[in-house]
């Protein structure tokens, strides 16, 4: 079983799938939070003359955002098969789309599509002279009529079904269940800042927001806006604690690490964790616990109707807008005191160490001009 999961790859092509979704998810978001921040309201359809500026970027970002199931089955599908899957992918999803499997269904359907590509290419034998049809016919045809044919009559009402009993689920528990559900949720969105555990927890949350439940994709994307804050405030409180805890190379790096965290980046914060992993993954779990803890419980699992934006996101959590920014304060404070608290101080001796060995490592002494 082990050796099969590791040929299939399992992991690998939804990770790659979604290093594609996420820009668009980015972008996208963006659109629609500003778009509905300021009063526009998503369209199906936009008629000429009957829209204002706003509402015209809440429908774009709205409909982008529609198409996610077929995004992230177009991205598995291309992971297995190159090119050929791409076709299929596409298809795959808009069934999903079609048959309300959501974003569950748009992820099997681009392994099915992936791997019926795939096996075309290798197991279906052409003539010499149809092999030029073979990328861009055969396989798109072929893999397109029988990935979508599996999606509409086989994998689409199970994956309904579960689809349905896991949001009322969801929507059914209690404010203790919602405070342990956010909490967990809170510290799997940071632990690896940005890496495959983070993407993991952002497929799952937005496959509930899918389904209108925006809570979870709040807090795990909230939690990224606020620990780059976080660690930006524990530089100004170990100096009142009288603590110089970063270097002047991290310093330089915070300067643009807080303004990423603001525009929902978390990825800016690395190199500062990294150069004391075990300390910063424990001050930005804290964080990100008592952040979606605080969201998921005092809003009862509702949040931003839009996955990206950071600051961004409040206005459109509607009445609980400041439920969210009392999250993003509370995880601020958390990371940045309990870091701030933690972190070894770095004495003056230590520092001009680093610095002389970095110019070392820095020298020009080897460069020859011809």
């Amino acid at each position: 079983m082990k050796e099969f999961l590791k040929k299939a790859n399992f992991k690998g092509h939804l990770l790659t799938a979604i290093s594609y979704l996420i820009p668009i998810v980015c972008g996208a978001g963006f659109v629609i939070a500003i778009g509905m921040a300021f009063g526009g309201k998503s369209q199906t359809t936009l008629i000429i003359g009957k829209f204002d500026f706003f509402q015209a970027l809440a429908t774009i970002g709205g409909q982008t955002l529609g198409m996610l199931p077929v995004i992230i089955a177009t991205g598995i599908a291309f992971s297995i098969a190159g090119k050929p899957g791409i076709a299929p992918g596409f298809v795959v999803g808009l069934a999903a789309n079609s048959i309300s499997a959501g974003f569950i269904g748009g992820i099997i359907g681009g392994y099915i599509a992936g791997w019926i590509a795939f096996a075309v290419l290798k197991y279906v034998k052409v003539p010499d002279w149809a092999k030029g049809l073979m990328p861009t016919l055969i396989v798109p045809f072929l893999a397109c009529i029988a990935s979508g044919l599996i999606m509409v009559y086989i994998i689409g009402t199970p994956v309904s079904w579960f689809t349905a009993w896991l949001t009322a689920l969801l929507k059914g528990l209690n404010g203790t269940s919602n405070l342990i559900f956010g909490a967990v949720l809170g510290i799997l969105s940071i632990v690896d800042f940005g890496g495959p555990i983070n993407k993991t927890a952002f497929a799952f949350a937005l496959t509930l927001q899918a389904q209108g439940i925006n809570g979870p994709v709040t807090a795990l994307q909230l939690t990224n806006t606020a620990t780059p804050i976080g660690f930006g405030l524990a530089f100004l409180i170990a100096r009142m604690l009288h603590k110089n805890i970063y270097t002047h190379e991290e310093i330089e790096t915070l300067k643009s690490t807080v303004p990423m965290g603001v525009v929902n980046i978390v990825e800016g914060s690395i190199p500062i964790v990294m150069n004391d992993i075990v300390r910063g993954v424990v001050a930005a779990g804290l964080g990100g616990m008592c952040e979606g803890a605080i969201l998921m419980s005092l809003a009862h699992g509702e949040g931003a109707t839009v996955p990206f934006g950071g600051f961004l996101m409040l206005p459109t959590m509607g009445k609980n807008w400041w439920v969210g920014l009392l999250a993003i304060s509370a995880n601020v404070l958390v990371t940045g005191v309990v870091y701030a608290l933690i972190k070894k101080n770095i004495s003056i001796d230590d520092e001009k160490i680093n610095r002389q060995k970095e110019e070392e490592d820095i020298s020009l002494d080897d460069i020859q001009v011809m």
